[in-house]
């Protein structure tokens, strides 16, 4: 099947069957956040529980972001296969169980693993959101339908460290992982009733693994998908460096408390929510690949300036955070255009490219988290992290940038592929068109 006969076969939703789609998926994708954060407050106090290191209690973050990287490698292509529908119902259901696998964890280790069970159900989720947005929509469309997924997930890593914050006052640590269970029923509950199945029989893939493994040979031979792919990464690497070092950063340098912690945590939240959505603004008027590239530039010169104060030692807390909001609110730009971008390409095998992106995506947080701990887990170690991150993911869409334009201007007009680079999408009649197959959806992002 080829990228034009799969979004002509498409049609758009409606605007109220998009808003219910965008509420039902935003819920549903909240589950990985909530994993995630939810219980980062009570790292400290899971250390001395547990009579382990700060870098030790670390790894079962690790531990979730590399079960929600191997689970969507596995959920994604099996989604393309079996539907949206049932990978999503399992998943969720395992994510329950472990949640209530870790209230019971005797040390550390078991909770590593437990933790990695939680990331592997909560795999289904992000995997299988992604892949409904890819099905229902293309092009410009996408991107913004991500943009508003974003505000709706956002709410999550709002409300996480605060509603863990809020359960530390009345119970112990274990006490979150009750509460991931309880919220997991709610979201499977929710996933049985309001999500309807958006791939159609006549649109899965044959199973078996060969075409599962040639679909992914063909994915990483894409040099523009895998680079996109990778500025969707390094940009939620970014996101996760803060993540793994905030809370030993805020609480143990700066004094914070966990309710404290919680709020300032918020704020950051508020400020990658905000962009994201300043982003859908930004979209009638610029395209993904301008935004991406001037949205980075940000994160690299706000985290320099970071490094700078930290490593002076000057500035206290605020010379902290704000550039830290900077940051954030770029990494907010950069998160719905790269996956829109990468997944243009590829919209007859949207499951297995959707799991390749999330695969990459947590697990380069996987790989950050441990990096931040080994370098310190203060300030200076996060600022040195989002540095190098935002540098190398502005570095490489530069290039393969550059290398399309070259490339475009060497074909003729004619040829096909040329409206599948990054440089086709700076046309801006093709940016202007009312309606677009897929090679002039992926035109225009």
């Amino acid at each position: 099947m080829t990228q034009a006969t799969d979004a002509v076969a498409s049609t758009e939703p409606t605007s109220a069957e998009r808003l219910r789609i965008i509420l039902v998926l935003g819920a549903l994708i909240a589950l990985g956040p909530l994993t995630i954060d939810m219980y980062l407050p009570a790292l400290p106090s899971i250390v001395d529980d547990l009579n382990s290191s700060a870098a030790a209690v670390q790894f079962t973050l690790t531990g979730t972001l590399i079960g929600l990287a191997l689970g969507q490698l596995v959920i994604g292509p099996l989604s393309d296969v079996v539907g949206r529908r049932l990978p999503l119902i399992v998943g969720t259901a395992v994510h329950i169980g472990a949640s209530l696998l870790c209230v019971i964890a005797p040390n550390v280790a078991v909770l590593g693993l437990f933790r990695g069970l939680q990331g592997l159900g909560a795999a289904a989720a992000a995997v299988v959101a992604m892949a409904v947005v890819r099905d229902l929509f293309t092009g410009r469309a996408a991107a913004t339908v991500l943009s508003r997924l974003m505000l709706v997930m956002g709410v999550a890593p709002v409300l996480a460290p605060t509603i863990g914050g809020g359960i530390l006052i009345v119970g112990t640590w274990r006490w979150v992982f009750a509460v991931l269970a309880v919220l997991g029923v709610a979201l499977l509950i929710l996933a049985v009733f309001s999500l309807r199945e958006s791939l159609p029989p006549e649109r899965r893939r044959s199973g078996g693994v060969m075409p599962v493994v040639r679909t992914y040979g063909g994915l990483v031979r894409d040099g523009q998908f895998v680079v996109l792919v990778l500025v969707a990464a390094l940009a939620m690497s970014a996101m996760f460096a803060y993540i793994a070092g905030s809370s030993f950063v805020l609480q143990d340098e700066f004094g914070l408390s966990e309710q404290q912690f919680a709020i300032v945590f918020a704020l950051g939240a508020i400020a990658l929510i905000g962009a994201s959505q300043l982003n859908v603004v930004l979209l009638g008027h610029f395209t993904p690949v301008r935004i991406v590239i001037s949205a980075l530039s940000a994160a690299v010169v706000a985290a320099l300036v970071m490094t700078i104060l930290a490593v002076a030692g000057v500035g206290g807390i605020l010379g902290f955070l704000i550039p830290l909001w900077f940051v954030l609110g770029a990494v907010g730009l950069v998160m719905p255009n790269a996956p829109a971008l990468a997944l243009s390409r590829h919209g007859e095998a949207a499951g297995t490219a959707a799991a390749l992106l999330g695969a990459a995506q947590f697990g380069s947080g996987a790989i950050i988290a441990p990096v931040v701990g080994a370098l310190g887990n203060d300030n200076v170690a996060v600022s040195l992290t989002m540095v190098a991150v935002s540098a190398i993911a502005l570095l490489a869409l530069i290039g393969v940038t550059i290398t399309s334009a070259r490339q475009s201007g060497r074909q003729p007009a004619q040829n096909p592929k040329a409206s599948r680079t990054i440089h086709a999408s700076e046309n801006s009649a093709a940016a202007t068109a009312p309606r677009k197959t897929a090679e002039a959806s992926t035109s225009e992002v």
